[in-house]
């Protein structure tokens, strides 16, 4: 069994800051990847970033890259998402999945992650 757990989000106005974070816990051969999507009302479950925990190498999405870091803790069960100059679109639930990624191609698409968490509100105004 794998548990996610997220963490901060909230509300902030463009050009501001948050972050939002994800304890991972259970079974830890079930996942060598971490990520965060994120879903806006009427709009697909759309990847935003994710990185291998062994390795440490990240992936993230064109519309985030430049502006939101992933991250790891030393025990690689906790990442963070590290998100700046935020803009309205970006509004959304984002939740924090767990899997085993054999290719990077496969990470955008939500299917191929099997843990997930419940999800956290980031809301960005104008």
């Amino acid at each position: 069994q794998v548990q996610l757990g997220e963490s901060g989000g909230g509300s902030v106005q463009a050009g501001g800051s948050l972050t939002v974070s994800c304890a991972a816990s259970g079974d830890t051969e079930r996942w060598n990847a971490l990520g965060w999507f994120r879903q806006a009302p009427g709009n697909e479950r759309e990847g935003v970033a994710a990185i291998y925990t062994d390795e440490g190498r990240t992936l993230y999405s064109d519309s985030v890259k430049g502006r939101f870091t992933i991250s790891q803790d030393n025990s690689k069960n906790t990442v963070t998402l590290q998100m700046n100059n935020l803009k309205p679109e970006d509004t959304a639930i984002y939740y924090c999945a767990a899997t085993t990624l054999y290719f990077d191609y496969a990470w955008l698409r939500s299917s191929n992650w099997y843990y997930w968490g419940q999800g956290t509100q980031v809301t960005v105004s104008s």
